[in-house]
């Protein structure tokens, strides 16, 4: 089996390049790409690259994933989440391949305290939320064999994160202060990748499974309390670890300002995927831990 996977360097195309490898050949490639075209950027190179490389399966892994930037370049963000994406599709049709893409809770108005379901009303609040939803729908009108992943909280061992950000605060402050009303669930890129080869085996035997599902880890938490956690977690890993900060506080999503308006509620239901393709996610805080287990 011939799999393309488009944006390896990203934290999710990284950990894709491992878990793919165990269902075929992967040809991976990033925005600078130099043997096929990977940038997203240039639609009509991408979907030449799909031509050339003629595969059966697809991922996606690439975005505009700068969430404020988006708001003041629309048209790249709109380029990169769903032109490219819906000219890829059109290409996977011509195939008959597999697409597998991956999107966000953004594409909801973060109301409620609920965590969302596959079929809520969609009414993002970004640019970066509005295109990734045209994304989906592109990938969708296209008639593409299609697995859809909306995620949220994304983090990885490689690369910057807000663990390793609140890690390097905390040695250098006296006290943080971290939003406590915003709510999710922060997602491993490494088990997003882990679920995708395992689903994409399933979606052989059962296509009659494609679309849309939710996938993060177990559990729910704001970004206060996920503070709270690494920190604590580090300390436990690593006693020689040295804090000046004594305590996280807590304070609104409107102490920080930013352009492009936040959900507060990035809670996701992933019963659905774990009922069809026989899966447990783990709780939140085994992955963070692991992570942090890494890279202390």
């Amino acid at each position: 089996m011939n799999i393309l996977l488009f944006g390896k360097g990203g934290q999710v195309g990284w950990e894709l390049q491992r878990s793919l490898s165990l269902l075929g050949a992967v040809t991976a490639l990033d925005f600078d790409s130099t043997d096929h075209c990977g940038d997203f950027s240039n639609p009509a190179g991408v979907a030449e690259t799909v031509r050339a490389l003629r595969p059966d399966i697809i991922v996606n892994a690439a975005a505009h994933t700068a969430v404020d930037k988006a708001e003041s370049e629309t048209d790249f963000a709109r380029l990169l989440n769903a032109t490219a994406p819906g000219a890829i599709a059109l290409e996977a049709v011509k195939l008959g391949a597999w697409l597998v893409h991956y999107s966000t809770d953004y594409v909801f108005d973060g109301s409620g305290d609920l965590p969302w379901v596959e079929t809520d009303k969609t009414a993002p609040l970004s640019v970066y939320g509005r295109t990734k939803l045209e994304g989906e729908q592109l990938i969708k009108d296209a008639g593409a064999k299609h697995l859809i992943l909306r995620t949220s909280w994304v983090y990885a061992a490689r690369g910057g994160n807000f663990a390793k950000t609140m890690l390097r605060l905390a040695q250098e402050r006296e006290q943080l202060t971290v939003i406590d009303d915003q709510w999710g669930a922060p997602t491993g890129a490494d088990l997003l990748a882990d679920v995708t080869a395992h689903v994409l085996r399933h979606l052989r035997l059962y296509p009659e499974d494609a679309g849309i599902y939710h996938c993060v880890a177990g559990g729910e938490t704001s970004w206060n309390e996920y503070a709270q956690f690494v920190l604590a977690t580090a300390k436990r890993l690593k006693p020689a670890l040295e804090f000046k900060a004594e305590k996280v506080l807590p304070v609104p999503t409107s102490a920080f300002p930013t352009p492009a308006v936040r959900p507060h509620n990035s809670r996701l239901n992933a019963q659905k995927l774990q009922s069809t393709f026989g899966l447990e996610l783990p709780h939140w805080q085994a992955g963070v831990a692991r992570m942090l287990a890494e890279i202390l």
